[in-house]
């Protein structure tokens, strides 16, 4: 798909069907992660691929909405602190990583016909112990993966004009 075309079809997909996501076009989504652009490189974020369905009981404890769990996979993207680029000024950057590694993975995901939603409201304690993450690891996003059950809705943003100054 071309790259304008998909960046305005991508949406907050919120209803999944329950078919399986093709092992290929995953691969293909965490890729995109892999190729990110970080700040120095450093690429201080783990993915962490998540089948819901033998799990939809304790993934409630991260999550509490019935349609997060309905999509067949969640894909977990964690930073590790110690891995980030600081600048001079002392500001880290994994946050800013961890986002560019999401953005292409949803974006991967959307060019593969599958849905996906930003989610950054989780308990990030139960992340923890549920998916067993490493102590250096901490739970930052994650979406939900699967072939979408709604329709987009029309988006409404902000005019440019609004966005964008030049100086």
């Amino acid at each position: 798909m071309e790259f304008s075309e998909l960046i305005r079809r991508r949406y907050s997909c919120r209803a999944y069907r329950p078919d399986a996501v093709d092992e290929a076009a995953l691969t293909r989504i965490l890729d995109a992660a892999r190729l990110a652009p970080t700040a120095c490189n450093r690429q201080p974020f783990r993915v962490v691929v998540v089948e819901t369905a033998p799990r939809r009981e304790s993934l409630a404890r991260i999550s509490r909405r019935d349609w997060v769990r309905a999509a067949p996979l969640w894909l977990f993207v964690t930073g590790v602190s110690a891995e980030a680029w600081v600048r001079r000024d002392g500001r880290r950057y994994l946050d800013v990583d961890v986002a560019i590694a999401m953005d292409h993975m949803i974006l991967a995901a959307a060019n593969e016909g599958l849905g996906t939603c930003w989610i950054g409201a989780f308990d990030a304690v139960a992340a923890r112990e549920v998916l067993a993450l490493p102590s250096e690891e901490e739970p930052i996003v994650f979406t939900p993966l699967g072939h979408p059950a709604d329709q987009p809705g029309p988006k409404e943003r902000k005019l440019l004009s609004a966005l964008v100054r030049r100086c």
